[in-house]
This record gives structure tokens, C-alpha cells and sequence, in this order.
């Protein structure tokens, strides 16, 4: 893991770890719209997504017009491990996830998962992304009903059928409770804007998802 819990990090100290490179620019992936979406429903539903640190994915989907809030956490694991230090021992099964509480009338599941997969991680990479290493940071979905399961799984076969990435698709569906993480891990990316690891991983990918998706941004 290379996350820094100190953040008055100098940039000094992030060129020891080899992590020197400027935020270098991003691009969405262009990808289809999905083919079968989840029925608008009510006024506020939620999706339960992991791919990597949880800091990136808050800082990409706190964007999306239609969300209202979203929450790191835990993932997959039991209550009783769902701390960060616990989970960073890559023993307790937990992923790093975030739960975006959001309006179907403005966003829809489907629309979520096309940012998910095009702008807020890698989905071809199994068990990291970028400098992270282990289980927590794999690409996974938990579902939050049969109607979520079923979209996200159509959405998995018709980026693969499409060829939409030059890798096979390594997301999972899991079944798993989420568990909201520390406070301090809260908002981490809007309180702490110039920390090292948000200016050169996480803050391309919030301007490749406005760039990419201007009409669902805020």
C-alpha cells in the first residue's frame, strides 16, 4: 500500500516512493451505454461499488449530477474486521467500497456503472489499481437487489461481447454488507486537495470524468 496517513507529506517524500510523476492526464473510456438498465424506482436508491482506494471512487461519483451522497467503507467482510487497519492486512476479505446514495429519477444504476467502469478505476486489473496491491482493492459490484444483480451482470457481458477493453474484464459480483469507513477517510479528496496521492491519482481521473461525461456532471 502506498497512501500516505501523515498529510503534511511533503512532494519530496512522494518522489522516494517512485510516485514523482504530475497528475498525468486521464481519459473516460469510451464505452456503450448499458442495453438494460434498472427501472427508475422511487427517489433515492443506492450502489455499492469497489475498485480500488475508496478515496478516487468518492471523488469521481461526488460529481455525478444525481448523487447525494456517498460514503467510504468496507466491503465484503464481516463487521468485526471493518477497520483500516484490519482490512489493510489483505486477510479479512473486506474491499474498499464506496456506497453512493443517489435520485433514479436524475441518474440511473446503469449510468453509475458506465462511470464506474469507464472513468473510476481500471476494471482489467485483479486484486490492485495503480500503486495499491491486494484483495481490498479489487474490482467488485455489490449488488443492493436481484434488479441491480441482474443489470450489472448484462452490463459485464456486453462490455466483454464489445471488446469495449484490451483486457477481459476482471469485476466481480459479490454479496456482502458495507460498513462506513473512519471519519478521517470521510470527504478525504475535497478536504485535502493537494495531498500527494489525490494530485497524482485521484484528480486526473475527476477531470477525465468531466471531460468525458459534461452532462452528468454538476
Amino acid at each position: 500500500m502506498i497512501r500516505f496517513l501523515a498529510l503534511n507529506l511533503p512532494f519530496a517524500a512522494l518522489a522516494a516512493t517512485g510516485l514523482s510523476a504530475p497528475a498525468g492526464a486521464e481519459r473516460a473510456v469510451r464505452i456503450p451505454a448499458i442495453q438494460r438498465d434498472v427501472p427508475a424506482s422511487g427517489t433515492r436508491a443506492t450502489a455499492v461499488f469497489a475498485g480500488g482506494c475508496f478515496w478516487g471512487l468518492e471523488a469521481v461519483f461526488e460529481q455525478v449530477k444525481g448523487v447525494s451522497d456517498v460514503t467510504n467503507g468496507y466491503a465484503g467482510g464481516t463487521r468485526t474486521t471493518a477497520s483500516y487497519a484490519q482490512v489493510s492486512t489483505e486477510t479479512t476479505g473486506h474491499a474498499e467500497a464506496v456506497r453512493i446514495t443517489y435520485d433514479p429519477r436524475v441518474v440511473s444504476y446503469g449510468t453509475l456503472l458506465r462511470v464506474y467502469f469507464s472513468v473510476a478505476h481500471d476494471p482489467t486489473q485483479r486484486n490492485r489499481q495503480g500503486p495499491d496491491r491486494g484483495p481490498s482493492y479489487r474490482s467488485a459490484i455489490f449488488p443492493q437487489d436481484a434488479a441491480q444483480r441482474t443489470a450489472a451482470a448484462g452490463y459485464i457481458r456486453q462490455l466483454g461481447a464489445a471488446k469495449a477493453f484490451p483486457a477481459p474484464i476482471a469485476t466481480t459480483i459479490e454479496t456482502g454488507r458495507f460498513y462506513p469507513a473512519e471519519a478521517h477517510h470521510q470527504n478525504f479528496a475535497r478536504r485535502n486537495p493537494d495531498y500527494p496521492y489525490i494530485v497524482r491519482w485521484d484528480a486526473p481521473k475527476v477531470a477525465a470524468f468531466r471531460a468525458g461525461f459534461p452532462t452528468l456532471a454538476r
